[in-house]
Parts: structure tokens; C-alpha cells; sequence
């Protein structure tokens, strides 16, 4: 049996198509996304090229030279005082889950944030949702909120969860100057 290289690297333009199939399989098929539509490639290639003009970070996990997975961490509100605050977001083929992938696109992009000198982190999450509540949880992070039906998709009303990260140590902006 051939072992499993898992690559974690930044994200490209060429990317676009391989993170919209993984993205688009969420949307079609399950509340973990409220979008309703399939997103394509050149919306994809926007939203990859707007969160690296907002200096964050976006990385893709291969394994054996196929895209696995991805995280990346957007702006959590537009108002000025949340500067040093993100939301991270992180999928995952269908086909790879259960190999840790998430987990080593968390570490790299947690790592990442801490290293840039941020300060908090949050994660959305569409309930219920017990993998996304323990990758969360793993790397640290806390619930800090609930919110009762606040989406409506395939039907039914969806719950929302909010867990948060907040850094520590020298590296973190928890006295910014």
C-alpha cells in the first residue's frame, strides 16, 4: 500500500477549479455552507485573489499530487477595531476525510495567523456538525455562541455555532501597539 504524502502549501489562481469541486459538493449536498448555488472557477479565483489582498492566508492540502483540501482565513467584521481578529474556514475532499487532512491545514493556518500577529480566530459552524466541533476543539478553540435558526437551507431552519481562538504568547497582537 502506497503511503500518503500530504502537502500543505499556499494557495494558487490554478487551484480555482479543485477548490470549487470540493466546495461545490458542500453546497449541493449538505448545511455545512448556506450557499445555495454552485460556485465556479473564476468566482473561486476572485475570492482566493481577495482574501490575499486582505494579507491572509490561504492554503491548499495535495496528497499524491491531488488537491485534498483547503483552509484560508478571511476578515471577521469590516470595522476597524476587528483588525486583529479572522474567521478561518477549512474543507475537505469527501473522498479524503477521516486522514487528518483538516487537522494539518488547521495547524499550518493557525500557526500562520499567530505568527502574524493576530489575536482571535472564529469558526462558524452549521449544527449539527460533531467532526467541525471536535477539529475545532482540538486545536483550542471554545464555544462562545448559539444562534438558533439563523439559516434556512434544504427545508428546514439550521442552527449556527460560533467557537473561538483566542492567541497567547509573544506572537500574538493581544497589546498591539
Amino acid at each position: 500500500m502506497r503511503e500518503r504524502e500530504v502537502v500543505v502549501r499556499a494557495a494558487a489562481a490554478e487551484d480555482a477549479a479543485a477548490i470549487a469541486r470540493i466546495y461545490n459538493h458542500y453546497v449541493a449536498e449538505t448545511i455545512i455552507t448556506f450557499e445555495e448555488d454552485a460556485v465556479g472557477e473564476a468566482e473561486m479565483r476572485e475570492r482566493i485573489e481577495e482574501t490575499r489582498s486582505a494579507s491572509l492566508p490561504w492554503f491548499v492540502a495535495v496528497e499524491n499530487g491531488e488537491l485534498a483540501g483547503y483552509a484560508y482565513a478571511s476578515r471577521w467584521k469590516s470595522r476597524c477595531a476587528y483588525r486583529y481578529s479572522v474567521e478561518v474556514t477549512v474543507y475537505v475532499d469527501p473522498a479524503c476525510s477521516r486522514r487528518g487532512i483538516g487537522s494539518k491545514l488547521y495547524a499550518v493556518l493557525l500557526d500562520t495567523l499567530k505568527s502574524a500577529g493576530l489575536h482571535a480566530a472564529m469558526g462558524g459552524i452549521a449544527l449539527p456538525n460533531e467532526a467541525s466541533i471536535r477539529l475545532h476543539e482540538k486545536f483550542g478553540f471554545k464555544q462562545v455562541a448559539h444562534f438558533k435558526e439563523s439559516g434556512f437551507k434544504f427545508g428546514k431552519w439550521i442552527d449556527v455555532g460560533y467557537w473561538q481562538l483566542v492567541f497567547t504568547g509573544e506572537s500574538s497582537a493581544a497589546t498591539p501597539t
